[in-house]
């Protein structure tokens, strides 16, 4: 069987599956504005959105297909495991060497993009804060993240695999799956990596944020407001941890762009989700997801013609990362409707709270913010929704809202 053909299909099918979406994007930018939305937009703002849309569809093809060149030609010409070959036999150290190698490739592919999305596209649009220095320091951060992940959760495949054989499939996912949870854990810690965050001032709004959580019996950690403006002009807030650690997050750009009311709005909505633990059961259904990427992973690690075919001689872990990512763009896509498709639900019943703590018409106006300031599609395509989308459309979300107000 020649898996070097199987693996570079793969590779090209997402790469097509990534392009068919983007030019459904694209193409979407020109449907018409739901009646609910007409007034997010005037005529000026609508074209200079459509415009946005365009550039970052450009963007998003250009960057697909230099993606799918790099890695076709790393793969046709085995320049892993060249790499690789230069620095010894030992097992740990080729897989280390390999993560690596595949790090550094994909962090010099995503600083371009990034770097061309923030200071030309974002910033063309006025949405960009961020300076050089501080992009520079985020993407060092995220290549050393990004390396050092993938090399502690290959070292353990790896270790598991062999000593362990077959039963890789549920030692790895149990892992990868308490590994999730740490990291969910330790959130609130990790996202003061890079940014500040203060106390949520004493006043009206932090009474009435209280308040909402008091009436729940519901205690958080702290109510911080993060310097997110330093990068972006866009909104944004979130509950972040769990029991005691768990902390409200507010951007600063969320209290300068929305009244109190509007604010309170959307925290009553992340309270929904909090209240109907949606957390947990999205982590539920992600464990299995981990699971049938433990399958795949078990495949990678299990046929060593795999690896045979792009120039090793035995199986390396570091390789096997590069082969999951070739399996799992194919399988997640179908794996990612389903759990899109609950947390679309799990949307329109934290809008829900917001209407039973009496904020609906607030979280109305408060989407259509939302979406004038994030310059949010108004009229996505149906299929781009089911496919792609874990948040329903804002006009269907107000309609929703409208309709749970009335009472119909």
């Amino acid at each position: 069987m020649n898996w070097k053909i199987i693996v570079l299909a793969l590779v090209l099918l997402r790469a097509v599956w990534d392009f068919v979406l983007n030019r459904v994007q694209y193409r979407s930018a020109n449907n018409p504005t739901p009646e609910n939305l007409k007034d997010v937009y005037d005529e000026k703002t609508y074209e200079n959105w459509k415009r946005y849309s365009a550039d970052k569809c450009r963007m998003n093809a250009v960057s697909t297909g230099a993606v799918l060149v790099v890695t076709v030609l790393l793969l046709v010409f085995n320049v892993h495991a060249a790499v690789a070959g230069l620095f010894g036999a030992n097992v740990y150290v080729q897989m280390l060497v390999v993560v690596i190698f595949q790090a550094l490739v994909d962090a010099l592919c995503s600083a371009a993009f990034n770097y061309y999305d923030s200071f030309v596209i974002e910033q063309k649009y006025g949405f960009n804060k961020s300076t050089k220095k501080t992009f520079v320091m985020d993407q060092l951060r995220g290549l050393l993240i990004n390396a050092l992940l993938s090399a502690v959760l290959m070292a353990l495949l790896a270790l598991l695999y062999r000593g362990m054989g077959d039963w890789v499939v549920l030692l790895f996912t149990g892992a990868v799956f308490l590994i999730t949870l740490v990291i969910s854990f330790l959130a609130p810690y990790l996202m003061r990596v890079g940014n500040k965050f203060v106390p949520l001032e004493e006043g009206e709004l932090r009474t009435k944020l209280q308040k909402l959580l008091t009436d729940h019996g519901y205690q958080v950690k702290e109510i911080q407001v993060m310097d997110a403006s330093r990068r972006t002009t866009k909104l944004n807030a979130a509950f972040t941890g769990f029991g005691k650690t768990k902390t409200v997050i507010l951007y600063d750009n969320l209290l300068n762009a929305m009244d109190t009311d509007e604010i309170c709005a959307v925290f009553a909505h992340e309270l929904g989700h909090g209240l109907n633990k949606d957390v947990p059961k999205l982590q539920g259904m992600n464990l299995l997801n981990l699971l049938v990427m433990a399958v795949v992973v078990w495949l990678c690690v299990r046929i060593p013609g795999l690896h045979e075919a792009f120039g090793f001689s035995e199986v390396n872990y570091g390789f096997a990362y590069i082969l999951l990512g070739a399996g799992l763009g194919i399988v997640q896509p179908l794996t990612s409707l389903v759990m899109n498709a609950y947390s679309r639900y799990a949307e329109y019943r934290a809008d829900h709270q917001a209407v039973k703590e009496g904020y609906g018409e607030a979280l109305c106006t408060a989407l259509k913010v939302l979406a004038k300031e994030n310059f949010a599609h108004l009229a996505p395509a149906n299929l781009l929704v089911k496919l792609e989308y874990s948040h329903p459309p804002i006009g269907d979300r107000i309609a929703a809202i409208e309709k749970a107000i009335s009472g119909k």
